[in-house]
């Protein structure tokens, strides 16, 4: 094992000198044996990947490939700090955080990870995103067998699905999403049923133009999943849009959900103090429900769903969504 760390850090140590890769050593061979359905080559946004044997110690380095990963009962030994994941696993990926996730270890941020770190994980997969990590394939591939979809965020369902194929997962995966599908439908229809077809609209406070969150946005995509109404500001195929304080108004509805990301100068809560002294936000503030930016924002993974489903039925007053 000591020798295989050592053989990485060089071969990273080595790239950083030469500012090019070379042909990535095998450094799960030895891991035991390739398992059901292994080797196998995975199709991804940098290419093809041979993957030799079944992976068990993955750095994934974008937050959605941790909770892709943990959700796929693989362990992840190394994961990247990010915003207010900083330090250790967040809490919302509950029992898998720790069933899968007690060895996990940061190994720098998500604009910068830091490849000696990684090599001495000695992991035997690298999974992330071509438009988080595009200039470190090569280097990442000196490493491990590495995967990359082609970005995060409106695509977290086929991530799960991409790293499905890379741990050798594809039953769970769709399982998984399927009990997701499942409870979405249901939370939804009970809203609706109970509060009549409400509109729902989210707002986020960050540190520089407020958003309104349409269809294609994280939290729009799981509104959508449960079958709920949007606001006709919100109601559209995009990510965000931005709003001045001049346009409160289109951030009505029957449900005003509001998350403030924690900025480290707190210029998000600044301007979410300025909105709601403006006489334009009074006869919304009865509508607003808060909630916490990490999951209905920066989660975008299956746990993350889950807990805006969660959150959806208590602020209805309707039965919770059970994972089976």
């Amino acid at each position: 094992m000591g020798i295989r760390r050592l053989s990485a850090v060089l071969v990273v140590a080595a790239l950083a000198l030469a500012g090019c890769g070379s042909g990535a050593e095998d450094s799960s061979a030895a891991a035991g044996g390739a398992g059901a359905g292994f080797p196998r080559t995975v199709e991804h946004a940098m290419g093809k990947t041979e993957i030799p044997s079944k992976p068990k110690r993955v750095v994934a380095l974008d937050a959605s490939f941790v909770d892709a990963t943990l959700i796929l009962d693989t362990p992840v030994v190394g994961y990247t700090d990010y915003r207010s994941i900083n330090g250790k696993l967040p809490d919302y990926l509950g029992e898998d955080r720790t069933t899968y996730g007690s060895d996990a270890q940061a190994v720098g941020t998500l604009a910068e990870p830091n490849l000696e770190k990684i090599a001495e994980l000695d992991p035997d997969l690298i999974i992330s995103a071509k438009v988080r990590h595009e200039k470190l394939y090569e280097q990442l591939t000196a490493i491990a067998p590495t995967v990359m979809s082609e970005t995060t965020g409106p695509t977290w369902k086929d991530n799960i699905r991409l790293a499905a194929k890379a741990l050798g997962q594809e039953e769970l995966a769709e399982k998984e999403l399927t009990a997701y599908q499942t409870a979405a439908k249901t939370v939804g229809d009970a809203i609706n049923a109970k509060a009549n077809n409400p509109t729902i609209s989210m707002v986020r406070f960050v540190d520089g133009p407020t958003r309104l969150y349409q269809n294609g946005s994280f939290s729009g995509i799981v509104f959508k999943d449960a079958g709920l109404r949007r606001p006709t500001s919100q109601d559209a195929d995009g990510f965000a849009a931005e709003i001045s304080a001049e346009r409160i108004k289109d951030a009505d509805a029957d449900a005003i959900f509001v998350a403030v990301y924690a900025d480290e100068k707190g210029l998000s809560a600044k301007t979410a103090e300025q909105f709601k002294a403006n006489p334009l936000w009074k006869p919304l503030a009865p509508k607003v429900h808060e909630v916490p930016d990490l999951t209905w924002m920066t989660a975008v993974g299956l746990q993350g769903a889950w807990a805006i489903l969660t959150d959806l039925a208590k602020t209805f007053d309707v039965p919770a969504p059970v994972k089976s």
